[in-house]
């Protein structure tokens, strides 16, 4: 199993943004930081999960996907399959079409303190 930890960061809200994504593959270690313009903190978090299922596509194509993010707004909204925030849908709409990809896709929140490598990352992302 991958475990794969994401955080969207923005300064500003919108402001620069960026998304990390910190993957745990046994022993190994893979660190990606994404800059992504000028968004809310809301859609970076939902840009970070799109970027590790990205990531997983390409070098992790079968395996079981376990992701921790510490946003609430995006895993309530991915175990429902539904908002109506018009920003959001289009993007809900991708990770759902994208996770069914894998053979099982987990995702559960996580408090901030445990996803201190993927906010790193982010937070690194906005300056780039």
């Amino acid at each position: 199993m991958i475990e794969i930890y994401t955080d969207g960061a923005a300064n500003g809200d919108p402001g620069l943004s960026g998304a990390g994504v910190y993957i745990k593959e046994g022993t190994t270690i893979h660190e990606y930081s994404f800059h992504l313009g000028m968004l809310s903190n809301h859609e970076a978090e939902f840009w970070a999960v799109i970027k590790g299922i990205e990531i997983c596509k390409q070098k992790f194509p079968n395996e079981i996907l376990s992701f921790r993010s510490d946003s609430k707004l995006v895993v309530d909204l991915f175990e429902k399959e539904h908002t109506k925030n018009v920003k959001f849908i289009p993007l809900l709409e991708r990770i759902v079409k994208d996770s069914q990809q894998f053979p099982f896709f987990f995702i559960k929140w996580i408090p901030e303190k445990k996803n201190q490598h993927a906010d790193r990352l982010a937070r690194q992302a906005i300056h780039m």
